[in-house]
């Protein structure tokens, strides 16, 4: 058995096929597929049923597979050991973000960054909080930057910044030259939301609903773009965190207002894992993020 192996068991678990897997990991089919045959010999087990259909994995194949993708994520984190003892600030760093803190915080911390850390390689992903956490976990992602949320304290934070949501709204609208609105002026209106998936859904709806605020059901937005579209069009109200305001500060058709007593907000973090050897970089990040943010908002 050698890590090849693990790796050929892994991709075939997320390819569900045999020729989509190879391809993923740049070897022929057959390679694949006598690969994967060898390890149920050595194992004395079957991993995986093989049909002209599809593919499909038993019991014994789903456990060990598990346990395959704890084994390369350790794998992984000696690499790290070893670069970290050597060179803490450089090589590669996989970070994570939501749809909702991406467009609008990178354009404002990756030149600095890269002006502090010239030696770090950095790639980026983003995807809904969910699939971010379980990449995480499974070592496929170094670090995540997202709203934190109750059920992550089994990751390492670093506090990043506090974001407030202000109210958007048709710049027509009666309110849209007032500075503030309190919450509670808010009580039995409808704002338009995100579709579900999406933290800042959640977040937003949990001040709404303690406000007494109601959802707009007949639309829910794939992304913060749309939403402020559907708003621009005369269609709703709606929550936006400060950073997209600043990203579309001169957006035609829409108004934005801060909103007080309280202000609805959201603690940006950066998560990573407990026991992470990375932790000296994800340190310094954030002593160069945390300070800037404050400014900017």
């Amino acid at each position: 058995m050698n890590l090849r192996d693990l790796e050929y068991l892994v991709a075939l678990d997320e390819e569900r096929h045999f020729r989509k897997a190879a391809e993923k990991c740049f070897v022929s089919q057959p390679t694949l597929s006598g690969q994967l045959r060898k390890l149920e010999d050595e194992l004395d087990v079957i991993l995986v049923e093989r049909t002209s259909r599809t593919v499909l994995f038993t019991p014994a194949g789903d456990a060990i597979t598990k346990q395959a993708r704890r084994v390369l994520a350790e794998t992984k984190e000696l690499r790290h050991i070893a670069r970290t003892f050597t060179e803490p600030l450089s090589g590669d760093l996989h970070i994570g973000l939501i749809p909702t803190v991406g467009p609008y915080l990178l354009p404002h911390i990756i030149p600095a960054i890269k002006q502090h850390f010239p030696d770090l390689q950095l790639y980026l992903y983003e995807a809904q909080t969910h699939q971010l956490l379980e990449q995480l976990a499974d070592g496929d992602l170094d670090c995540l930057i997202l709203a934190e949320l109750e059920g992550m304290d089994t990751f390492g934070s670093l506090p990043l910044y506090q974001e407030p949501m202000v109210l958007a709204l048709p710049a027509d609208h009666p309110w849209a030259e007032r500075t503030s609105i309190a919450l509670s002026e808010l009580k039995g209106e409808k704002l338009l939301m995100l579709e579900d998936g999406h933290c800042l859904r959640d977040q937003a709806m949990g001040f709404c609903f303690a406000a007494g605020i109601g959802e707009d059901k007949h639309f829910q937005a794939t992304s913060l773009e749309t939403l402020r579209s559907m708003v621009a069009a005369g269609s709703g109200l709606t929550l936006v965190p400060k950073l997209a305001v600043n990203f579309h500060q001169d957006s035609l058709g829409v108004s934005y207002i801060p909103v007080t007593d309280p202000t609805p907000s959201r603690q940006i973090s950066l998560l990573y894992r407990t026991h992470s050897v990375r932790r000296p970089c994800f340190n310094a990040m954030a002593t160069v993020i945390e300070p800037f943010l404050k400014e900017l908002l």
